[in-house]
């Protein structure tokens, strides 16, 4: 945990991470902290980058993607110019909501939410079988999702 850090400014990351949308009053309260003084927390935690950003987390099921699909991409090589290709062309497709630069096995660990099977086959010819540089893809599908979040421990 970085040492700038104190007890007050971990309790405002841990609510603001489970409520985005609490008013400052009620999170001043939650927090003890008067509204005034937990504003200037809040901005001040915001400015340092501690705070990337509020969304809304969709759900996936009433957005009709309820397929999960991990996507294992090895690359013919790793020099950096195929690198720099593959991550600039892989930013462009819109199904993909992630993409990681892995060591291991594998050069690329892709997660992508589908309507189904046919349409994950779809995303796959018009967009994966595309990217440059690729020498093998595995694709895993999810059955069930066990744990899920997005905040993380504060």
């Amino acid at each position: 945990m970085p040492a700038d850090l104190d007890a007050t400014d971990r309790r405002i990351l841990g609510v603001l991470q489970k409520d985005g949308r609490i008013t400052n009053a009620d999170l001043s309260e939650r927090v003890n902290l008067s509204p005034s003084a937990c504003h200037r927390r809040v901005q001040l935690l915001e400015e340092a980058g501690y705070i990337d950003g509020y969304v809304a987390l969709l759900n996936t099921r009433r957005m009709g993607k309820p397929t999960t699909v991990f996507v294992e991409i090895t690359l013919q090589s790793q020099a950096e110019d195929l690198l720099d290709a593959f991550e600039r062309e892989v930013a462009k497709v819109p199904d993909i909501l992630e993409c990681h630069l892995m060591a291991g096995t594998a050069d690329y660990l892709i997660k992508i939410m589908a309507e189904d099977t046919e349409d994950f086959a779809r995303i796959h010819r018009q967009h994966l079988s595309r990217l440059p540089g690729v020498r093998q893809m595995q694709s895993s599908f999810s059955l069930r999702t066990v744990v899920k979040t997005t905040a993380l421990a504060v």
